[in-house]
């Protein structure tokens, strides 16, 4: 049993003492699947990879959050899926119109740019609809995509072989090029 795996059961049994120990453990790992996710976000994004591992760690080991982890597998995948939900909140409150959502950012050479929010919400209205017809396939590309596993690791937090969570990888790509094509 890891480290990672024997807080997390500590944590599990009411231990919220070693959630202290977590941290220090899990952060870098933390960090570079933020830093990933966040270099495809576009230039100017005002969250940090930093900012973006405090608030989803908070949302996976703070008091509101009554979740158990079974493993270290299960647990990068809460935070990824964490990830995924912070950066969507983001996209949101920044489209608002209160946050002057309406305007878009013009080049000098009035060529529009880009909105990389508005691409993220449209990925997550598709990943949601690719969900209804197909959970699995959905799952794979948040663990794989959001979370930064390995299709060896989307396979053991699965329960699925790796040639199983490679086709669905496959699958789940072209259903959301084709759904992204289609908007």
């Amino acid at each position: 049993m890891s480290d990672v795996t024997r807080i997390l059961s500590q944590m599990e049994s009411g231990d919220w003492s070693a959630a202290e120990q977590l941290l220090p453990l899990v952060y870098a790992e933390l960090r570079k699947l933020a830093a990933a996710r966040l270099a495809h976000e576009r230039p100017g994004q005002t969250l940090e990879a930093t900012a973006l591992v405090h608030d989803a760690y908070l949302r996976l080991v703070g008091p509101a959050n009554s979740q158990g982890f079974d493993n270290r597998g299960h647990f990068f995948a809460a935070a990824g899926e964490a990830m995924r939900r912070i950066l969507i909140e983001n996209a949101r409150r920044k489209c608002r119109q209160k946050r002057g959502g309406q305007h878009h950012r013009v080049q000098l050479h009035d060529l529009p740019e880009p909105n990389d929010d508005e691409q993220l919400l449209a990925l997550d209205d598709a990943l949601n609809e690719l969900a209804k017809e197909d959970a699995q396939a959905a799952q794979v590309v948040q663990l794989h995509h959001f979370a930064g596993l390995s299709h060896e690791d989307v396979a053991g937090t699965l329960g699925i072989t790796v040639y199983h969570a490679r086709q669905k990888w496959s699958y789940a790509r072209a259903w959301l090029l084709n759904a992204l094509e289609n908007k």
